[in-house]
């Protein structure tokens, strides 16, 4: 079942409307769609490696650009979508910590919380929620989702021939791994730990009546 599932995205992957479906979910995923782009991205480079520094340059456009549709809920509309979306992703607890450490360190946490597993889309609205400088907002973002797609870009521009071939003899080790980084990030995202002891200590019993005040 695996394999065929993995041998028909393939064939989706090399399609030419392959690109848009990448930078839709690239898009959505950065403002509240649950699903990463990376698998897709991952198997777009596996189909075409000579293009895949042209994939990850979408994904990160159209995350970014997404990231902004995040940002926007968070500061617009965090009354009446952003609860609802943080609830339906199940990161309402983690966001009054999300909002004190991006208060304490600004944009370092969006370039680097944003370029690990940790949902982007709860920096994004978060970024939104507190009032983040629009221009720090979009040049962190820049940062952190160009390390993250570049990442994959890059290494199957090198590296596709042998990065297929071991996940064609292994695929179910290499599905294994995919799913403990996902699940290990949104451990990290509740966790969502950092930073020097008193900052760590007053952002872990950070709560919504605490970030309303700016404390």
């Amino acid at each position: 079942m695996l394999r065929r599932l993995y041998d028909w995205t393939m064939a989706k992957a090399a399609d030419p409307r392959a690109e848009w479906w990448l930078a839709l979910f690239a898009f959505v995923e950065a403002s509240f769609f649950p699903i990463p782009p990376h698998p897709l991205l991952g198997l777009m480079c596996l189909a075409e490696p000579k293009k895949a520094i042209r994939f990850a340059m979408v994904a990160t456009l159209a995350s970014v650009a997404g990231g902004l549709l995040g940002y926007a809920i968070g500061h617009f509309l965090y009354d009446t979508v952003g609860t609802q979306l943080l609830a339906l992703l199940g990161l309402t607890e983690s966001f009054p910590r999300a909002a004190c450490y991006l208060r304490a360190y600004g944009a370092e946490i969006i370039m680097i919380k944003g370029a690990t597993p940790i949902p982007f889309k709860l920096l994004t609205i978060t970024a939104g929620f507190i009032g983040m400088p629009l221009l720090t907002f979009v040049a962190a973002s820049l940062v952190s989702r160009t390390i993250s797609f570049m990442i994959v870009g890059v290494l199957f521009r090198l590296f596709g021939a042998p990065i297929k071939a071991f996940i064609d003899k292994y695929l179910g080790l290499a599905t294994a791994g995919f799913v403990v980084l996902v699940v290990g990030g949104f451990i990290a995202a509740v966790m969502l730990g950092g930073g020097g002891k008193g900052t760590a200590e007053q952002c872990s019993h950070a709560t919504m009546a605490s970030i309303a005040v700016g404390a």
